[in-house]
Parts: structure tokens; C-alpha cells; sequence
């Protein structure tokens, strides 16, 4: 939410950045000076008047509101408003307020209406407003048409000579479906006019030839690009053999972008002079801002503040660079001299350095490259921001991603689970956790992993992977299953590459590995590849070559390698390992049968997930959101209240701290009952002699409390005795890096030791929550391990479903823990639960859309 203290920038949909805050007292000049602007039209629309002058009564009530029953939103370019939009509350109490907004002349059609319509609608509803009124002329069809296009269900009538609307303004799968396609094209275009700039001011470039500036402003001539170059010099006519002028504005050129390389203290005037050039964005190469320390974090702050305001985004600081290799563009910016060939796979590196040697390797490898982006600091420009651009670009077929760190994790996760159905990602992620992102503790390289596959990434742990799986997603077709036929020359290769696919989760088919032996020729060889794909059983083939012996052979020479077919024909992906020899182009070649497979197994895991339909986020009519937040105190939680909001019941668990209440409580609950430890670590530790059941007369109730408390202490609860089942654990933990996540596993202390769990990040789908429930290790004993009865499958994913609402909907909760669940065949029990509530966490995926 924005405040007056802490305003907001937001994108238009040209890529434009602006800011929104509340309107302030202070405002009154600026708003007198955007009314003065106003053509009559405009004027004539939003008031239903000429309304030529603001009069002084209603300019005071215009600029005072109490951010309550009335609030104003004003849109600034720079320091000038040039949109205002407000609402008023229809009486006392009211649950209903009359909207409005107007936008000057200059910026209308670039979505500032339906921005302002969404920060109002959010305000409203957090003051307890639920429905919006407007009034519109029927001549004014672009506002129409922003509440139209919008997702409400808005209800029309005309009297008067007035359109009459009404319409709720609570969040909907509709509306979240408009906002987010809106948020998609403003972020992409923003990208869009980064990578393929009609001219390059660049700043910082030295008359020597020396220095990060001139060797960007080389690399981009050298590398052909296609519009202007201005480098931009405080006395220099020429630099690097081009026209060198001392503002961007006087080479009379379109500058798009500003490529900067001046020390940090400099940067600010670099803004304003490409501002004044027309630019839309920065590319800021400088080191010496947040890596530097807290002086540095304040001047990176100012920098992206500063752009913002001018209406550009930065790519950095301390940064490599971007280039497209788009021969109607040939972008250059970065420091490295030459980019990889041109080809549809699209990178975006945190790291400045690990781009450097991602584009030497890409080189090496031959993985040609679409476009690359190095964020450096990611001061403004993300990693969500490339996929928002890679998502619709018709270069790229492949997004490849180093990430360091997750600024808006939740962002990333629903971008990946919807781009990654067109156009697969992989990532390369640090597990490290930078200083100050939290003192939870890290989840473990498994559920990392989880998570990343939930929305469908392929996650990699070196560079080496990453192009090892870049190269065959970008040359070879997606897998139809898991069966795979390994073919080679050399039975230890082949066993190799067998031992390889069942680490991996991969299948060798039937009839395999076939060895063809060292004396095999290149027809035999290539005769047995042909038949592994042509064979119905295969999905994929793995080709091995060891170079035979000398005298093995008739025919030394023969070109083995021009044996592997040609995937685009077959429509199966082939990967090789030839330890003699060079593959042809688009055969992906690694050094060993391991990489090989590996690689194979991630895209085969992919596939896997893309096949399988996309879950949905089930209806949950007994949930109750104002109900679980009213359990939440502000002193801690009522347990039993806010679970029960979200329809999960929690069996009765009565404290007591005496023999005497013991028999009490037995008593009101019936017996038999079960006493257990009142701490939370002890309440289902059978095995400690913490937990006794079936205690049915008053005697065993004394001997099993006179045993307990001298051990465990005085205090106990009582419960009812529930059917037996197995016992399960469901978690909610708030992680600093993936946010709130989801845990199941079984319960026990074997399971507890192993850490056999399973994670999911929230929002929960039915699928999410059905996978959480088969992963566990330990999950055949779900469906009926050894003869037993298979669990109600069904109550569990519905539990899990519950519970990743609940996460979603109540931010103040930072923990959950239902421990034991008891799951049976007809049904589950929840024994036990624990919440830990704190301060709101952020939500930074929800609420109207922000930079």
C-alpha cells in the first residue's frame, strides 16, 4: 500500500514509470497548475461543466482528505501531477463511495485510469468499502471503458444524460486475470524499448581508449549495432573516432537508453541529462553503490528514485551490460568484447562476473544467444521483469537464469508456473542466504528443488548444468516419457549411461543398453540407432562412442558421428557422448555419459510436469477470512478459532494441572481418554512415555498422572480418544527467501530424524496439495502398505488446501504446525495445533500493482 511517506512507482502502459501517492495539502498549487492544462473537453468530462477555474472552497476540499472516508491519489511525471483520482464514502458508515478520476490531456490513453482505479479500489476495501458509484457522460468512452474493461460486474443505468455505474470492487479471478495481463505488457514493453533502443548515449567513455566506458562504447560499434551511438563528453568533439557531444540532447538524435560508466557521484547528472534526451531507460555499469555499504545503498536508492521520477528503469548498478543480437538491433552494451552467435536462448545473470563466463561458455558450447541481461545490484530491473519480456518474444525459446538472491519470490513463482508452460526456464539459484534475509532456518537443496518444480523450473546447481540443459532444450524435442535407449560401442560406457538413467528417475527401455562392440563399424552403429528410434518403446535415445583400438577397424576413418540422427526428423531427443570425434551442430555433446543423462533427466522432469494438467485453486465454501483474522489478537491467536474459520476442527484437548481436574475433564469429555504432556515437543511422543491412551476408569487416570508429572510436569491435557490412523504433520513456515510454505510428512521420530518432508509455496492448487501428500519417502504407507487400508487421500489434500489458505489470507501467522493428523479410510483427526503470530509479513505479489 502506498502512504504519503512512502509513495509508490508504477508502470503505464508504454513502459513509462510515474509515481502515485496521496494527495497532500501542500498539492493545492500543483493541482490549480494540471487544472489550468486541461483542454475544455477534458474539463467539460470530468465535471460535467466548463468548471474553467478552480474555486478556492472546493480547491481546499480537493487537496484535505482523511485517507478514510475520503481519499485522493495523485500520479506525478516527475514533479508535475498530471492525474488525480479519489473517492468519497456515501454517508456515514457507508459501505458504498462515489469514484472518480481525471488525467490530463497529455498522458491520457497510457493507463493511468485503471492504475488509479486499482490503488482506489485497494484503499477502500482496507477502510471497509465494498462497492463504487460513478457517474460518467456517455461521450466520455474512455472511462467507460476502463471500468468496462476491468472485470468488475459493473451495473449500468442512464438517467439524466448520465451513464449510472455500480459495481463491488472486491477482488476477483477476473479482475486479478486483467490486473496481472496489464501488469505483464507494461513490464515487458519496459524491457522491450531496454533491448532494442533506436540510439546509445554513452557516458563515461575516455578520449584515451582506457577505461569500463570505452570499452563499452567499442564493443558497441565493433558489434554493428544498428541505430545511433552519442558518447557523451564534458569537452571531446570525437571519442573513439565518433561525434562526441556534451549533453545527449545536442546530437539531435532518438536516445532510447544510456549506457553509464561515470563514477557513482556522477550518476544523478547522468539521469537528468539522458531525462532531458528523451531517454526511457539506464544502463548503469558503476560500481560502488549497495556492495559498498550503507553510503552506497543511499545513493542507489537516489539513482532509481531519480529515474523513476524522469520515467525510466535501470538496468543495475554494477552491472555487465545487455545485448540482443537481433541482426536488426546487434546490441552490444556489455563488457564483454564478443557475445555468443545468435540464437532463441535468452539470459539473465545477477552477477556481473558469472556473466562474464556464462557468455564465454555459452561461446564455447555454441548455445546461440537471444538476448542477455546482467541485473548486477537489481536495484530496479529483475529477473520477474526478463521473463515478463521473454514470456511473448518470438526470439526466444529458452529462458536461462542465475539468481542470487528472490526479491519478490512469490512474483517469480506465478510468472514461472505461467510462462513455463510455453517457453521452458532454468535457473541456476544460490542456496546461500544473504545477510539480513532472515534467521529462519534455509530450506534444505531438496525442498528447494520442490519448489522450483511446482512452477514447473528447472533448477541446476552449476553453469555447466545450465548449459548442459540449455543446449538440449534449445536443438532437441521435449521427451514423450521416461523410457530411454542407450546405444554405444563400449559396454562400459553403456553401463555407465544405465546406472546413470535410474539415479536420474529414468527408464532403460526394454532391449537395452545395446552394445554394438568396438569392432562395429559406422553402418552398424548407425543402424542400431536408427532402430532405437524407431522403436515405439523409446522416448529418448543416449548415444555412446569410445574410440576403438588400433586395427579394431576396417575403416579408421569412418565419421561415427555422422551416425546420430537428426532429431527434427525423429521428434526424439538425442544426446551424445563421443570421447572421439566432433557431433554435428544441434546434437547436444557432453564429456561424460553422466552429464549427459543428467541433463536428459531435468528436461524428461519438465516434460513430465508439462504433461500433467495445471491445478486450480479450489472453492472453499465454508472459509471464513473476517472470522480466522478476528482470532488473530494482538497479543498471539485463538487456535481453535482461526482454524475452525478455515474449516479445519481441531479435537478438543482440555488442560489440567491436577489429578483431580484430570478426572474432571475425563469426565466432561468421556472416557476413555488419552493424557498427554502439555508441552508442544512432548504431546505426541508415545514413545517417551508422554502420551498414554485408552485410560478409561478413574484409577488408571491417577496411576498414568502420577507417573507423567514428576517426569514431564504437572500440567497435562486430556483428549478424547479418536479412532487410530497413521500420523501425519502438516507445517507452515514463513522462509525470507520463497515466503510462505507448506510442509506434509509422516509423523514419527524415524521421519523426523530423515527430514522427510514435502514443501509447496503458497498459494496451495489441488494439484499442489495431492503432491505434497504422494512425495513424503514414507507416503506408501498412505496407501496401504503391507495389507493395510489405504488413508482418505482426498481429506488430506483438502486439509493441505485449507491450510495454504489460511497462509495465503492471514499474513500475521508465521507458523503453523498440526501435529499429530491422524489419517484413517474414512477420515482424518487433527490432534494438536500450534500458531506463531508476529507482525504482517510482506505480500509483495498482492494488492494493486507497483514497481
Amino acid at each position: 500500500m502506498t502512504t504519503v511517506e512512502q509513495p509508490l512507482d508504477v508502470l503505464l502502459s508504454d513502459g513509462t514509470t510515474v509515481q502515485l501517492r496521496p494527495i497532500r495539502p501542500e498539492d493545492a498549487p500543483e493541482i490549480v497548475a494540471m487544472h489550468g492544462r486541461f483542454s475544455e473537453r477534458t474539463r467539460y468530462l470530468r465535471y460535467f461543466s466548463p468548471y474553467p477555474r478552480i474555486p478556492e472552497r472546493d480547491l481546499k476540499r480537493f487537496v484535505n482528505v482523511d485517507h478514510r472516508d475520503r481519499e485522493a491519489f495523485v500520479v506525478l511525471a516527475g514533479e508535475r501531477i498530471v492525474a488525480v483520482g479519489r473517492y468519497e464514502r456515501l454517508g456515514p458508515a457507508s459501505p458504498e463511495a462515489e469514484v472518480a478520476f481525471v488525467v490530463e490531456d497529455a498522458y491520457q490513453g497510457r493507463g493511468i485510469g485503471s492504475v488509479l482505479l486499482e490503488h482506489l479500489a485497494d484503499a477502500a476495501g482496507r477502510n471497509g468499502i465494498v462497492h463504487f458509484v460513478a457517474e460518467v457522460l456517455p461521450a466520455n468512452g474512455a472511462m467507460l471503458r476502463v471500468f468496462a474493461d476491468f472485470g468488475y460486474q459493473v451495473q449500468r443505468q442512464y438517467a439524466d444524460g448520465v451513464v449510472h455505474l455500480s459495481f463491488p470492487i472486491a477482488p476477483t479471478e477476473a479482475t486479478l486475470e486483467v490486473q496481472r495481463g496489464r501488469e505483464h505488457r507494461t513490464e515487458a514493453r519496459s524491457i522491450a524499448r531496454l533491448l532494442a533502443p533506436r540510439g546509445i548515449a554513452v557516458y563515461g567513455a575516455s578520449t584515451t581508449g582506457q577505461g569500463v566506458g570505452a570499452a563499452l562504447l567499442g564493443h558497441l560499434r565493433d558489434g554493428g549495432f544498428a541505430g545511433a551511438i552519442v558518447p557523451v563528453h564534458p569537452s571531446a568533439s570525437t571519442v573513439a573516432g565518433l561525434p562526441a557531444y556534451p549533453s545527449a540532447a545536442d546530437a539531435g538524435q532518438d536516445v532510447d537508453l544510456a549506457v553509464v560508466a561515470v563514477p557513482p557521484d556522477a550518476v544523478t547528472d547522468v539521469v537528468h541529462d539522458a531525462a532531458r534526451a528523451g531517454a526511457h531507460g539506464l544502463v548503469v555499469i558503476s560500481a560502488g553503490f549497495a556492495e559498498s555499504g550503507p553510503a552506497g545503498a543511499a545513493a542507489q536508492r537516489a539513482l532509481v528514485r531519480a529515474a523513476h521520477l524522469a520515467g525510466m528503469r535501470v538496468v543495475g548498478p554494477n552491472c555487465l551490460g545487455v545485448a540482443n543480437t537481433d541482426p536488426a538491433v546487434r546490441l552490444n552494451a556489455t563488457l564483454a568484447p564478443v557475445l555468443p552467435a545468435a540464437g532463441r536462448v535468452g539470459v539473465f545473470s545477477q552477477s556481473g562476473a558469472f556473466g562474464v563466463a556464462l557468455l564465454a561458455e555459452a561461446s564455447r558450447r555454441g548455445l546461440g544467444l537471444s538476448s542477455f541481461v546482467s541485473a548486477g545490484n537489481r536495484a530496479d530491473v529483475s529477473g520477474n521483469d526478463l521473463l515478463q519480456y521473454w514470456q511473448d518474444d518470438p526470439a526466444t525459446d529458452v529462458i536461462t537464469l542465475y539468481l542470487e538472491t528472490f526479491g519478490n519470490p512469490r512474483k517469480f513463482a506465478r510468472l514461472a508456473r505461467r510462462i513455463g508452460r510455453r517457453k521452458p526456464v532454468v535457473a541456476l539459484a544460490s542456496l546461500a542466504r544473504p545477510p539480513g534475509v532472515g534467521d529462519a532456518p534455509a530450506l534444505d537443496a531438496a525442498a528447494v528443488s520442490a519448489l522450483f518444480a511446482q512452477s514447473g523450473v528447472i533448477r541446476v546447481d552449476t553453469v555447466s548444468e545450465l548449459l548442459d540443459v540449455g543446449v538440449l532444450l534449445a536443438h532437441q524435442p521435449l521427451p514423450a516419457g521416461r523410457r530411454v535407449a542407450v546405444v554405444g560401442n563400449s559396454s562400459a560406457l553403456t553401463g555407465l549411461a544405465a546406472t546413470a538413467c535410474a539415479a536420474q528417475g529414468l527408464t532403460v527401455a526394454d532391449g537395452y543398453p545395446q552394445d554394438v562392440g568396438p569392432s562395429a563399424g559406422a553402418a552398424a552403429y548407425a543402424a542400431a540407432l536408427g532402430d532405437a528410434v524407431a522403436d515405439e518403446r523409446v522416448d529418448a535415445v543416449v548415444a555412446v562412442f569410445a574410440p576403438p583400438l588400433p586395427g579394431q577397424l576396417a575403416d579408421p576413418v569412418a565419421d561415427f558421428a555422422a551416425a546420430l540422427p537428426d532429431a527434427r526428423v525423429t521428434g526424439k531427443p538425442v544426446v551424445a557422448t563421443f570421447l572421439a570425434g566432433l557431433v554435428p551442430a544441434g546434437v547436444p555433446a557432453y564429456p561424460s555419459v553422466e552429464e549427459a543423462v543428467r541433463a536428459l533427466g531435468r528436461v524428461t522432469a519438465y516434460a513430465d510436469w508439462l504433461r500433467r494438467p495445471a491445478g486450480v485453486l479450489p472453492e472453499l465454501a465454508d472459509v471464513d477470512r473476517a472470522a480466522g483474522h478476528a482470532a488473530l489478537r494482538p497479543d498471539g491467536a485463538d487456535s481453535a478459532a482461526l482454524l475452525r474459520a478455515y474449516g479445519i476442527d481441531v479435537v478438543e484437548s482440555v488442560p489440567a494441572g491436577s489429578a483431580e481436574e484430570v478426572l474432571a475433564a475425563a469426565e466432561r469429555l468421556g472416557r476413555p481418554v488419552a493424557l498427554k504432556a502439555a508441552a508442544p515437543g512432548l504431546r505426541h511422543r508415545l514413545d517417551l512415555g508422554a502420551v498414554r491412551l485408552d485410560l478409561a476408569d478413574a484409577a488408571a487416570l491417577r496411576r498414568a498422572y502420577a507417573e507423567m508429572a514428576p517426569v514431564f510436569g504437572a500440567e497435562v491435557l486430556v483428549q478424547p480418544m479418536v479412532a487410530p490412523g497413521v500420523a501425519c504433520v502438516v507445517e507452515l513456515v514463513e522462509d525470507p527467501a520463497f515466503g510462505p510454505v507448506v510442509g506434509f510428512g509422516l509423523g514419527g521420530v524415524a521421519t523426523e530424524l530423515l527430514g522427510d518432508r514435502a514443501w509447496r509455496a503458497v498459494p496451495l492448487t489441488d494439484r499442489d496439495a495431492a503432491e505434497l501428500v504422494d512425495e513424503p519417502r514414507a507416503a506408501p504407507l498412505l496407501r496401504g502398505h503391507r495389507g493395510a487400508a489405504p488413508v482418505d487421500r482426498a481429506a488430506l489434500v483438502d486439509l493441505l488446501v485449507r491450510v495454504g489458505r489460511l497462509a495465503d489470507e492471514q499474513p500475521r501467522v508465521r507458523s503453523l504446525t498440526l501435529n499429530p493428523v491422524l489419517a484413517r479410510p474414512d477420515g482424518i483427526s487433527v490432534l494438536h495445533a500450534t500458531v506463531r503470530t508476529g507482525a504482517e509479513a510482506a505480500r509483495p505479489d498482492t494488492g494493486p500493482r507497483r514497481l
